[in-house]
């Protein structure tokens, strides 16, 4: 079973950057055999896939809305996923997760193993 700890959320301004971290754990889980993802869900809105990332770190990928802003990380030594965010907008506020990931038929999907969770909050 895995476990995901997400941190490194907060209050930010517009403009501003955050770093999200997610540490992967569980009895027999290998996260260097995962594809993973970040998802994040705005207040009063579904969850959203943020952005993907390979078992290699060589294929990725970001949703439009932070397309140029993010980048996706991962450290599979230290079992790591990292999501560098800047010039964040107002609209990039919500909680955001992790949780192991699928590349299916040419679509990412983020699975329902997800953690509890960073904050994000982007406002002046």
């Amino acid at each position: 079973e895995v476990q995901l700890v997400e941190s490194g959320g907060g209050l930010v301004q517009p403009g501003g950057s955050l770093r999200l971290s997610c540490a992967a754990s569980g009895s027999g889980f290998r996260f260097s055999i995962y594809d993973m993802a970040w998802v994040r869900q705005a207040p009063g809105k579904g969850l959203e896939l943020v952005s993907a990332i390979n078992v290699g770190g060589g294929s990725t990928y970001y949703a439009d809305s932070v397309k140029g802003r993010f980048i996706i990380s991962r450290d599979s030594a230290k079992n790591m996923l990292y999501l560098q965010m800047n010039s964040l907008k107002t609209e990039d506020t919500g909680m955001y997760y992790c949780a192991t990931a699928l590349f299916v038929g040419g679509t990412w999907y983020a699975q329902n193993d997800r953690g509890q969770g960073t904050q994000v909050t982007v406002s002046s």
